[in-house]
């Protein structure tokens, strides 16, 4: 997994170490954050405390030499790969005026570049297993206009990860790698809601991210030859597994705000 030392990445990392998974993470937050909670390290512990085997691997999903280390140690510690997660992201709303080119790079180079760079990385690996799957936290590729008008310069990072979905499953369709996106239905409570998209009382309106950890879980288990291609959004996930009441992810669904990229606005 990329990322994954808080948010949503941790939570489907807890998840899968609540069935004894072997979690390996790539993320640059090998010491505190002045304004962000929890670092590799701290993610790892909880982990290992959760049920599962984890290794910290400090590194940027950027640099191509530092993801190439991150799949060797993964496969040297646990033996192979089954699963990889793009959860790494990087966002900022300004509009093309204020957006500066050092920003737009950042958002290309973690978000497009990294997913598909980590994907291609552990492919030989992935191609070894009987379960494989890479799963992409990225949006339906909804081609209404409102949305590449509002934020153009992440509107075309966060597509481009959903290309790379698009891409390999159809490049993979006969290698028996599940490849998918998953995105949520409503805004999360995580640390960029809270400092970027609204504040506290965006995460009064948000679902706890318990909701796209379950979504995934359901996800990377299902059987890869037959899951591939597909842009999921969580609570339509879990109403295929029966799941309708939604309440211990948050409040009412008639107060929870709608994530970017859905609707028509």
């Amino acid at each position: 997994m990329s990322g994954g030392s808080r948010g949503i990445g941790l939570a489907i990392a807890l998840r899968a170490a609540q069935d004894g998974a072997n979690v390996a993470l790539l993320a640059k937050t090998g010491v505190s954050h002045p304004t962000l909670e929890g670092t590799i390290h701290t993610a790892v512990d909880k982990i290992r405390s959760a049920g599962g085997r984890a290794l910290a691997i400090v590194g940027d999903v950027r640099n191509e030499t530092d993801v190439d280390a991150a799949v060797a140690q993964t496969v040297s510690q646990f033996g192979g790969i089954d699963i990889v997660v793009n959860n790494a992201s990087a966002i900022d709303l300004s509009t093309t005026t204020n957006l500066p080119m050092k920003k737009y790079d950042l958002m290309q180079d973690i978000n497009t570049r990294g997913a598909f760079l980590l994907a291609k990385t552990a492919l030989p690996h992935l191609s070894e297993s009987n379960s494989a799957q890479i799963l992409s936290l990225s949006p339906p590729l909804n081609l209404n206009p409102y949305w590449a008008g509002v934020h153009l310069g992440y509107t075309i990072s966060k597509y481009g990860m959903s290309l790379v979905t698009l891409g390999l499953a159809a490049e993979l369709a006969d290698h028996h790698i599940g490849v998918n996106s998953l995105w949520p239905r409503t805004t999360i409570a995580t640390a960029a809601v809270d400092n970027i998209l609204g504040g506290p009382d965006m995460l009064a309106r948000s679902r706890t991210p318990a909701i796209m950890a379950d979504a995934a879980h359901i996800i990377l288990t299902r059987d890869p030859q037959r899951c591939t291609g597909n842009f999921f959004i969580d609570d339509e996930v879990l109403a295929e597994e029966g799941i309708d009441d939604l309440s211990p992810y948050g409040g009412p669904a008639d107060e929870l705000e709608i994530d970017i990229f859905l609707g028509t606005r």
